[in-house]
């Protein structure tokens, strides 16, 4: 396993989520790779995307299948290097959660369509499998909406 995937599996354990980590032979850097490589559905895959709402960096977890409206909701998108900053991981392997500070967090309430979805675990070919409701559970303080 990436190094990267194992500490943030460390992290997510300390929040009381056992994540099993897999590695894909192929990039999972835009959610139709992901899903193509997993054979599941592109909604399943979590795109974890951070914007801006002034200077404060946000998360929206969106199915891969969907696209957030930022400008409804008032956001504008990080430019890579902060995104790495807030996070500690660069675009293509954001996780959903365990990321170097709290961020405000907004989760697409499509999701729930899904049994489980999965998430970048790190790196762009390390991912995570996690029951929708679990993950949900496990950012207590995210909203749940529309973001499309």
């Amino acid at each position: 396993m990436h190094p990267t995937a194992a500490r943030l599996a460390q992290r997510l354990e300390g929040r009381g989520l056992q994540i099993d980590v897999r590695t894909l032979s192929d990039s999972a850097r835009t959610a139709a790779l992901a899903a193509a490589a997993l054979d599941v559905e592109v909604g399943q895959i979590v795109k974890s995307l951070v914007f801006l709402r002034g200077d404060d960096a946000v998360l929206v977890l969106c199915a891969g299948d969907r696209r957030v409206d930022a400008e409804r909701l008032g956001l504008s998108p990080a430019p890579a290097e902060r995104v790495r900053a807030v996070t500690g991981f660069s675009i293509g392997g954001v996780p959903p959660l365990g990321h170097d500070v709290d961020l405000d967090t907004t989760i697409d309430e499509s999701l729930r369509r899904f049994e489980v979805v999965w998430a970048a675990a790190g790196t762009p070919h390390d991912v995570f499998g996690v029951h929708t409701d679990e993950l949900i559970r496990a950012i207590p303080d995210a909203r749940v909406m529309s973001v499309s």
